[in-house]
């Protein structure tokens, strides 16, 4: 099964977050209900969440520091998430494997992407 996605990558972070956690959730629907693959889908279903959930209050911050601790939760849970993922691609014999590779690249691309946030902000601190 692939999940549909609109060919365009996402540029307004909040949306593409978003839309990395909807994957996930309808990723996790077509994996066998295993007792490991259960509790790796409720660490990846978190994981993913939180990775969207902290950027929007980094949005939201009061400050630096507290826009930076936001972004790296952001970017730890980015880094989980794809660790979930791999976990589970490499332990089942998916028929969507290649679904599992596009989530983990995602996973991947939006931790950098947080770091790159983090370096410039980093870098406009006086």
């Amino acid at each position: 099964m692939t999940i549909a996605r609109s060919p365009q990558k996402a540029y307004d972070l909040e949306e593409r977050t978003f839309q990395f956690a909807r994957d996930v959730r309808l990723f996790v629907k077509t994996l066998p209900k295993t007792i490991a693959n259960i509790e790796d889908i409720r660490q990846l279903v978190r994981s993913s969440g939180s990775v969207g959930a902290n950027y929007r209050e980094a949005n939201e911050s009061i400050g630096r520091k507290d826009f930076a601790m936001r972004i790296k939760i952001a970017r730890k849970e980015a880094k989980e998430s794809a660790y979930w993922l791999r976990v589970i691609n490499e332990t089942n014999l998916l028929k969507n494997a290649d679904e599992a590779c596009r989530l983990i690249q995602e996973a991947n691309e939006l931790k950098r992407i947080f770091s790159a946030i983090l370096e410039k902000s980093k870098r406009n601190i006086p």
